[in-house]
């Protein structure tokens, strides 16, 4: 059988996807025999280009979905794109420019066009790529945020929070970006530490205490000073208590601001007194509802002043206008001092602008009562998190949670399903809940007519929600609950209804959610609040949450630092395999992973050792001409058992090691067993005596090895498959994706003979690290060996192999050897020496225990320090004494080396 001398992945990855795809080997329906094990995709952004995360994240869900399969699990793991609302939006707006126009110049229904245009043409270039890279999704249940089906649920959700009286609409403070022109939550817009100024401005006062012309205002946003209604001091800070009976008066604008006192202030900032500018801060926003103050908001949307400001300010961006109005406060000797200042500043989470705190009328969801459930789900175990750490930080957050501001002043999005009639409905009009408005058609598909005063002058809401408002009923919702409307995907309605309601409670809930830290609250939790509040049930029952890629120096991954390394490159250069191999060997539970293009290069290392592997068997089995009929495991001597038990405890391991979503520990365990048990011992053993029985029981311990290692690397495992079953023989058909998992039982074994054949390997070892020492290279020695007579039979057995592993000339069982080297219960054994060369062995065995001794020193001397205990960290503490043990062990093991020789 011709097989290629060098691995080609990019040849063979695309065979093998193509096989894949055109096959149902990754569909998955209900299966009344079978247990089921599904995964939702956290779904990629249609304007998303595959980065190292999605390959991390979608890499770990495709070693789970696999090893699932493999297991007897139906297994589902189901994908889908996001619509990403700003995202998407900005993506077509900055190609709407090329052209000289803007949304508003096309109109909305255009733009809507234009925006589906580019996602029929652009959005699955994300699905594709993470087709290349082995992800074997159920890709004939694609599921899209804004397919008619999945739409229909998210106005089914909004209808029922609105009905139950969990939707509200009103003016309030919320986040606002400028670039995107649209509301944020919380979430969106994440603190980050700048560096700022504070300044200390000078407020005149009418006072009726002489001496008293100002008060000193510490803020770190002058010109939000413009909307100041107010000025506030604690009511315990008796420093301030003469102000009560003053009036001060905002500079530059001369407004006349009330004095109040409230318990909120915090008189140790700045001078302890605080502007109060309630259209443009969260505190001051409650300050002011709190004491009835005037709302004056004066910025624009794109956050340049608007006209409730002077008239030389208006116009200008708000950073512009700050510099403007410190030069004003200058001249007027109005600033006192200014001081540099960390303050945390909320950035937009699409284009990193700085957001502007600003009063806007905006739709929120009541989140307490929906957390309620969530967080007694987690806290009785019902929902698992790994590590384990992260469920604190769950309960933090739910336990602390705000309202969610919903809405989104952009286009591209599910648009609010609520209508106003135009002739009974005064939009201003905020006194009451929404829902008891007049005029107000809360509906899934627009009215025929107002049901107060039938007019047919309706106007549907022009905000669209949030795109998490989509994403948090992924779970559910992409197995076409609630199982209405479904002609749009195909076949007969009601069979189509049954066939998904079937399938929902099959597979659903899901068992794992594979995702990143940066998106618990954005996206987890609020799928934990969804599925309780609509389905009654969790949406899964473990939540893996994997770290940051991070590139060599510890930097996380970032386009704006090029510090990026593309994975599709790598996938180029070294085949998916390697770029997968590599990231879960680098996976470690919850850790951050440090990577460097160099590290891919011990997957495409790996990669090349299995073919290599391969063409070996494949080879011996030609030379020899040995016919392979079958692949029933025929023990033919302690290697084979030896081999056969090693195999039985990898699997074991490697399956325990995935069980805890510690792939890393797995890759590594498979790893080891394929590179050193199998490959550096078994087939080195081998190669004196490959006989018809060592070659089946070498080919059936590949094809177990490679059914392990394919969750992890599938392509090349796949390949390697489909040369094994070219064999009619073994009868071998399908996909190895969907092969048994390896047998974890431990087989009937001699004990005793297996016990003196890892003797045997002990002593291998043994030989090679005294080679080593002794620095003896390629140098041929001969052995002297005493054992009990009833064991030279076993050591004829195996004396061939020996001899040329430890690159021996011969062994000479002797009744009493010279020197003594190496010895267990069974045997002794003597590296016959020249005289001539003991004394050169001599001298380089003092210099390494002086090196030693000296290193031995230099670290007890670092654990003595008081200085260093108190100060290190202590997983530093702890690597120095690991250092200073092994350091002593290896003296020890030296010193007695150099007593066997003198």
């Amino acid at each position: 059988m011709e097989i290629s001398t060098r691995y080609n992945p990019n040849e063979i990855e695309k065979i093998n996807l193509k096989k894949w795809l055109e096959s149902s080997v990754f569909s998955s329906r209900k299966e009344s025999s079978k247990k089921p094990y599904s995964i939702v995709i956290p779904p990629p952004n249609i304007t998303g280009i595959l980065h190292m995360g999605h390959a991390l994240n979608n890499t770990l869900q495709d070693v789970l979905i696999r090893y699932k399969r493999m297991q007897g699990f139906e297994s589902l793991w189901m994908p889908g794109t996001d619509h990403a609302g700003i995202a998407t939006q900005n993506v077509v707006e900055r190609s709407l420019a090329k052209e000289g126009l803007t949304k508003e110049d096309i109109g909305r229904d255009e733009f809507i066009k234009r925006l589906w245009s580019w996602r029929d043409k652009y959005g699955s270039t994300i699905i594709d790529q993470l087709k290349k890279i082995g992800a074997s999704c159920d890709w004939k249940r694609l599921r899209f945020t804004m397919d008619k089906p999945y739409s229909q649920a998210v106005k089914k959700v909004f209808l029922r929070l609105f009905n139950d009286g969990l939707i509200y609409r009103g003016n309030y403070i919320i986040n606002w970006c400028p670039r995107c022109r649209t509301a944020l939550s919380d979430e969106e817009a994440a603190h980050k530490e700048t560096e700022g100024w504070l300044y200390y401005i000078r407020y005149p006062v009418e006072s009726v205490q002489p001496g008293k012309e100002h008060i000193t205002v510490a803020t770190t946003r002058p010109e939000t000073m413009l909307g100041d209604t107010a000025i506030a001091i604690n009511p315990k800070d008796k420093r301030y208590q003469w102000l009560k009976k003053s009036k001060v008066i905002l500079p530059i604008v001369g407004r006349r601001l009330t004095v109040i006192k409230d318990e909120a202030v915090d008189p140790d900032f700045g001078t302890g007194v605080v502007k109060v500018t309630p259209s443009h801060d969260p505190v001051d926003f409650g300050l002011g509802k709190k004491h009835s103050l005037d709302f004056i908001n004066i910025m624009n949307e794109d956050a340049t002043l608007n006209k409730n400001t002077p008239e030389e300010f208006q116009g200008i961006d708000r950073f512009e206008a700050r510099a403007m109005l410190v030069e004003q406060l200058k001249t007027k000797k109005l600033i006192e001092k200014k001081e540099p200042y960390r303050l945390g500043a909320g950035h937009c989470y699409r284009c990193n602008t700085i957001i502007e705190p600003r009063v806007s009328l905006q739709w929120f969801v009541k989140m307490k009562p929906l957390a309620s459930p969530a967080i007694e789900a987690v806290e009785k175990g019902k929902i698992k998190f790994y590590p384990q750490r992260w469920k604190k930080v769950y309960l933090n957050w739910m336990n602390n949670i705000q309202d969610w501001c919903v809405s989104r002043q952009i286009w591209w999005g599910h648009q609010i399903p609520v209508w106003y009639c135009k002739d009974c409905y005064d939009l201003q009009s905020e006194t009451n809940p929404i829902q008891k408005r007049k005029g107000v058609i809360a509906a899934e598909e627009k009215p025929k007519k107002c049901p107060n005063c039938k007019s047919t002058n309706i106007k549907q809401d022009e905000d669209v929600l949030d795109t998490w408002f989509s994403s948090w009923l992924w779970p559910f919702a992409t197995f076409g609950w609630p199982f209405v409307n479904v002609e749009d995907r195909g076949g007969k309605v009601e069979d189509r209804k049954i066939k998904e309601e079937e399938e929902f409670r099959y597979f659903y809930p899901t068992n794992t959610l594979v995702t990143a830290s940066e998106i618990l609250f954005f996206w987890v939790a609020r799928m934990i609040m969804a599925s309780l509040k609509f389905t009654g049930s969790i949406p899964f029952s473990d939540v893996l949450i994997h770290g940051t890629v991070r590139d060599d120096k510890g930097i996380k991954m970032s386009k704006s630092l090029g510090n990026t390394i593309d994975p599709l490159e790598i996938v180029g250069k070294y085949g998916a395999d390697s770029l997968r191999f590599s990231l879960m060997f680098l996976a470690a539970s919850g850790s951050d992973i440090q990577l460097s293009t160099e590290k891919f290069l011990m997957g495409r290392n790996f990669c090349n050792k299995i073919w290599n592997a391969y063409r070996f068997i494949a080879s011996k089995i030609e030379i020899n001409k040995i016919n392979i009929d079958n692949l029933n495991y025929l023990p033919e001597d302690e290697s084979d058992q030896w081999i056969k038990e090693q195999l039985n405890q990898a699997a074991s391991d490697c399956s325990a090691a995935l069980e805890k979503y510690r792939m890393d520990e797995a890759i590594k365990r498979a790893y080891d067993f394929f590179w050193h048990s199998f490959c550096d011992w078994y087939l080195e053993i081998s190669k004196d005596n490959f006989s018809s029985t060592k070659a089946k029981n070498s080919l059936f311990i590949f094809l177990e090895s490679i059914k392990l290692l394919h969750p992890f690397i599938p392509f090349i495992t796949e390949e390697i498959f489909n040369l094994i079953k070219k064999n009619p023989s073994l009868k071998l058909d399908g996909f190895l994706a969907e092969a048994r998992w390896p047998n974890t039982k431990k087989s009937k074994i001699n004990s005793k003979n297996l016990s003196l054949f890892k003797e045997l390997l002990k002593s291998v070892d043994e030989i090679r690290d005294l080679r080593g020492v002794l620095a003896l290279g390629q140098e041929k020695i001969d052995l002297e060996i005493t054992t009990e007579e009833k064991l030279k039979v076993f050591w004829q057995k195996h004396h061939k192999w020996f001899i040329r592993l430890t690159n021996s000339n011969s062994i000479d069982f002797t009744g009493k050897p010279a020197k003594i080297f190496i010895q267990n219960k069974y045997w002794a054994i003597n590296l016959k020496i020249k005289a001539a060369d003991l004394d050169k062995f001599k001298n380089n065995l003092e210099k390494k225990i002086n090196n030693l001794n000296s290193l031995i020193k230099k670290s007890e001397g670092k654990l003595k320090n008081k200085k260093f205990i108190q100060s290190a960290p202590p997983q530093i503490i702890e690597k120095e004494k690991l250092k200073l043990r092994d350091f002593s062990q290896k003296s020890a093991r030296l010193k007695s080396l150099k007593k066997i020789i003198d």
